[in-house]
């Protein structure tokens, strides 16, 4: 417990009308990015595919992360999250929205599909590897685990929100146990999804390579990414007058985390490289030839010692950690980077001699996010922005480390 005075926690509505404007700006963006890209179709249809792929699983990765944290939050019984879990909540309830953008790539008859995942188009028996892999690399079951992982993360999610702004009303504590009890269903839930999403959309691209190692790479990527996007958040509701429980000790919690997720990326990125180096097969290596040739060498060993040797020292300073500028910065930072690992992770299966930027790349991430901004912002207004009657949310509000 806390000597500090308590912080009283009462509802907190962010107001739509205030932010009409901002929430018309993002709008807008999204819809120009879509139309750009969309006209991209038509112009350079393997470029938009794999741009597009980009943008979606980037935000689709940010969702999934937000999603972690609530289960976490909820299967640890933790009391400092209380305060920053209704941004959570309405981050992770709109992760249906990429499975919408990921339609386009996932219908047949778009021809993207075909583009992105060449084994769609291979014929039983004339790749000994693929057919090796058939039970699991077919298209009927590609699309089931498809519509698995949308409804499994989509009701999750869902319910999790709903619990939660029900407590807001009748303060029953019988919620806090049906989200606990969720959490435990959920987490397996959430990294069955997560892990096996990122094999089918992004490892599979390259039907020959496989990493035993892959789903925690995507996992260590997301979660520590929407911790950051917590922190930027966070900060920017605070700047206007919300969020008022939230002290500097929330943040040194956050960026703790931030901390442990970049060591944690870091070290299954490490252990990913050496095991596949020390085998030494083709079917591994192929990998991370394909991205030290050229100049995607360059943004590799950019993507190496910036993801880790910039934000590793300055998150042990508790001085970064307790001073949200300096961490907002390390946040944005992070994102910044999570963009760039999943641009090296997809780009170089279209251009494997070289980095080549298209205006697709742009128009995508800008057209996918600010929708997804968009529709957070609408979003949050519809309910309190901090769990206003959840028996753990004074024990957060006086949270102390």
């Amino acid at each position: 417990m806390s000597d500090h005075p308590a912080i009283a926690i009462t509802e907190e509505r962010f107001d739509n009308a205030r932010y009409q404007g901002l929430s018309k700006l993002f709008l807008i963006a999204g819809v120009i990015g879509l139309v750009a890209s969309f006209a991209g179709f038509f112009i350079n249809k393997a470029q938009f595919a794999h741009s597009w792929l980009f943008a979606c699983f980037y935000f689709f990765a940010l969702a999934c992360g937000s999603l972690f944290w609530i289960l976490v939050h909820h299967g640890t019984d933790s009391e400092w999250s209380v305060v920053v879990r209704r941004l959570w909540e309405t981050k992770a309830s709109l992760v249906w929205l990429p499975f919408v953008f990921l339609l386009p790539l996932f219908l047949p008859f778009t021809g993207l599909g075909q583009i992105l995942w060449h084994w769609w188009t291979v014929a039983p028996g004339t790749d000994h590897l693929l057919d090796m892999k058939r039970g699991y690399l077919n298209l009927p079951f590609f699309w089931t685990r498809v519509v698995l992982f949308c409804f499994g993360l989509t009701w999750v999610s869902a319910r999790m929100l709903h619990w939660s702004t029900k407590q807001d009303a009748d303060g029953a504590h019988s919620h806090t146990k049906k989200m606990r009890v969720l959490a435990f269903a959920g987490l397996p839930i959430f990294g069955v999804s997560l892990t096996f999403a990122g094999i089918d959309w992004l490892m599979a691209m390259d039907h020959h390579w496989f990493s035993t190692m892959w789903g925690v790479y995507i996992f260590a990527g997301a979660a520590g990414s929407a911790m950051a996007l917590t922190v930027l958040s966070t900060t920017w509701l605070r700047s206007q007058g919300y969020l008022k429980p939230v002290t500097i000790q929330h943040y040194h919690v956050m960026g703790k985390f931030m901390l442990a997720f970049t060591v944690f990326w870091a070290y299954i990125g490490f252990s990913q490289y050496m095991l596949i180096w020390y085998a030494n097969i083709p079917e591994e290596t192929i990998y991370f030839v394909r991205r030290n040739t050229g100049s995607w060498r360059d943004l590799s060993f950019f993507l190496v010692a910036f993801r880790f040797f910039v934000p590793f020292p300055l998150l042990l300073l508790q001085f970064t950690k307790k001073t949200p500028k300096f961490l907002c910065f390390v946040a944005g930072w992070i994102l910044f980077m999570q963009a760039i690992d999943l641009y090296i992770i997809v780009l170089p299966m279209l251009h494997p001699t070289g980095i080549s930027v298209s205006w697709m790349d742009i128009t995508s991430w800008v057209g996918i996010g600010g929708i997804m901004v968009f529709a957070f912002l609408k979003k949050l207004g519809r309910h309190s922005i901090i769990p206003v009657r959840d028996p753990r949310g004074q024990l957060s509000a006086n949270t102390t480390n």
